[in-house]
């Protein structure tokens, strides 16, 4: 424009020298003597301009330090803070990796869902857990949730029991004693191993009677646990009642009323809990005289028997509300029992719907948690893996082809556990009938409960003439056509996957840790004295008896294992003791009724 200098043109001398004392003057500190008019108004704004700059800069690094320290204390580190606090431990009993491949490919194939479709627990893997117990590189239930309970390993069959065979506090007992709510929900028996390691102590898992008993205050701490759902009643009648259990005819519902608990034992009283809104605390609620049916069965009978979801959403429900004006929190264990259980039966159409409804009540503590106004994190893991699980099968000697087929699954409508129970009604009810009536009652599960219309002759004939293995011949024919493998009706020693609503809280389990590492975690979070309960169990229990059933007076933790006996203790470590070739030859003699194998799995349902 006419008039004004081009940017890149030559300045004048002077005004090069007016820029060089300038710069004196910034490097030197003084001023420099240059006389010039009144400031301009561009002056004044590029001024205004810097100051603000700075201004805006130092608020928004205060700010950030403001929201830093905010979320530290939000996310305290565990063990290092006073403030109120929630902890969820979630356990997925018998679920190895492998078990989220094979549901995850089901649930996008029920649904028509996209291959890069994600199960819930997908989105929340923070590391793997190792799980050998002190016993053996197989870990059982017992060890396993004493790892976690304990923070200490022990060996198979060991409910919060050490090698030595003294008691080891618990993550619940020593909530319990800081002034924490405490609950267990499950969908096995609330007696069976993994709710058993956190309020009770017995020498060997058979011991479910005297669970019981300490589960409802028999027990030197007294009453342990707040809340209780589940199932397990046949441990809580007395024998002289026909839905007991029992070895003895002590009432243990009864022992629970008089320690304060109030009690539920069917669907109608689980609803009056009114989803947690209605809760009296203590609470023991049984809905089932065994384990709750698995959920492919449970479905389609949810007027009698609560879901995990529906149960997990009562309790953190009532366990808040009865927390509300505390200074603690609560400590709630949730167990997704009973995929262990479809991997001991090697059934792949139970495993799915198992681990389908342990998601959704993952979901729910999800939910929860986003929405509860008290800190609080979530772990989850599993105590081992069941069945040595594979989505992979051959089913012949040539080279097998690389497939896997979730479509049998869907069609099975009932699990083979409840197959087996229809098929043993028939035959009690009719204790001798004839072949071909047999034949047609057993075609008739197989396509109704299985969805299975090709079954060979050979399959029929062998669900007729070896009806005590029924359970797993059902099963058996789903693995078959979908192309799902099995190593074991038993356990293996896989790492099993950690999961957390918050890796930073839980950045302690990031990567791969010993199970007893949970259980460190776990006390560490709650800031509890888990060393102290154990002293303090110790000086209490040492002279404490009770009555066997046999009226034998034994301690307080039952009697101890005898020598051989299964789940005793014994290192199985070490080294190998022919265990192959003694098995081997007693299975020759067996072998050809499921498909190689013998008429027992020997599984035990540990």
């Amino acid at each position: 424009m006419a008039g004004e200098r081009p940017l890149l043109s030559a300045r004048s001398s002077s005004e090069r020298s007016r820029d060089l004392a300038e710069e004196d003057a910034l490097l030197t500190g003084q001023r420099t003597h240059r006389t010039s008019g009144p400031r301009t108004l561009r002056f004044w704004r590029e001024l205004g301009l810097f100051a603000w700059a700075v201004v805006a800069t130092a608020a928004v690094i205060i700010l950030a330090v403001v929201y830093q320290k905010s979320q530290d204390t939000h996310h305290a580190s565990p063990g290092h803070s006073s403030g109120k606090r929630n902890l969820v431990f979630m356990v997925s009993d018998g679920m190895g990796p492998t078990s989220l491949s094979l549901t995850r490919s089901f649930m996008q194939f029920k649904n028509g869902a996209p291959y890069n479709e994600q199960l819930i627990l997908d989105k929340h893997l923070i590391g793997q857990s190792r799980t050998r117990s002190s016993s053996s590189l197989i870990t059982d239930s017992a060890a396993g949730a004493t790892a976690f309970s304990c923070g200490m390993k022990s060996y198979n069959g060991a409910i919060s029991v050490l090698p030595n065979h003294e008691p080891c506090g618990t993550v619940l007992e020593a909530a319990k004693k800081a002034g924490y709510m405490t609950g267990l929900v499950v969908t096995t028996r609330i007696t069976d191993a993994t709710p058993a390691c956190f309020a009770s102590h017995v020498n060997m898992r058979q011991e479910e009677d005297r669970i019981a008993e300490q589960l409802v205050g028999d027990h030197p701490l007294g009453r342990v646990v707040d809340l209780i759902l589940g199932g397990g009643r046949c441990h809580f009648l007395p024998n002289s009642t026909s839905d007991s259990c029992r070895a003895d005819d002590k009432d243990i519902v009864d022992l629970a009323k008089q320690n304060g608990f109030n009690y539920v034992s069917d669907r109608k009283g689980f609803d009056a809990l009114k989803a947690g809104k209605a809760v009296n605390f203590p609470l023991l609620g049984l809905f089932a005289d065994g384990d709750i049916p698995y959920e492919i069965d449970r479905r389609n009978e949810g007027d009698i028997y609560p879901a995990l979801h529906e149960m997990a959403e009562t309790a953190l429900k009532a366990l808040s509300h009865a927390t509300r004006d505390s200074k603690k929190g609560f400590f709630l264990l949730i167990e997704g029992s009973r995929i262990d259980h479809a991997g001991h039966h090697n059934d792949p159409a139970a495993q799915v719907h198992e681990v389908l409804s342990y998601d959704k009540a993952f979901a729910s503590v999800l939910e929860f948690l986003r929405n509860e106004a008290t800190d609080g994190v979530m772990v989850s893991t599993s105590d081992h893996e069941t069945g040595g699980l594979a989505t992979a099968r051959q089913l012949h000697a040539s080279y097998p082809e690389y497939l896997w087929y979730p479509g049998p699954l869907a069609n099975a409508s009932h699990s083979a556990e409840r197959l087996d129970l229809l098929y043993k009604e028939f035959l009690l009810a009719e204790p001798s009938p004839s072949k071909s009536k047999t034949t047609a009652f057993v075609k008739d599960l197989v396509i109704t409960g299985l969805g299975i219309h090709d079954a060979s002759d050979e399959e029929i004939s062998n669900l007729v003439d070896v009806p005590d293995t029924a359970l797993y011949q059902f099963a058996d024919m789903v693995s078959r056509r979908s192309q799902t493998g099995w190593s074991t009706h038993g356990h293996s020693a896989a790492d099993v996957n950690i999961y957390s609503s918050d890796p930073r809280v839980a950045s302690a389990l990031v990567g791969n840790h010993e199970n007893t590492e949970v259980g460190k975690f776990l006390s560490d979070y709650l800031n509890v004295d888990v060393d102290a309960i154990t002293k303090e169990l110790r000086e209490k229990g040492k002279e404490l008896k009770v009555q066997s059933a046999d009226g034998e007076e034994v301690s307080w933790m039952g009697r101890l294992p005898e020598e051989g006996e299964r789940l005793d203790g014994q290192d199985h470590v070490t080294g190998y003791a022919g265990d192959f070739r003694k098995r081997y030859a007693g299975n020759l003699m067996k072998r050809g009724v499921v498909h190689g194998r013998g008429d027992d799995c020997g599984c035990g349902m540990h």
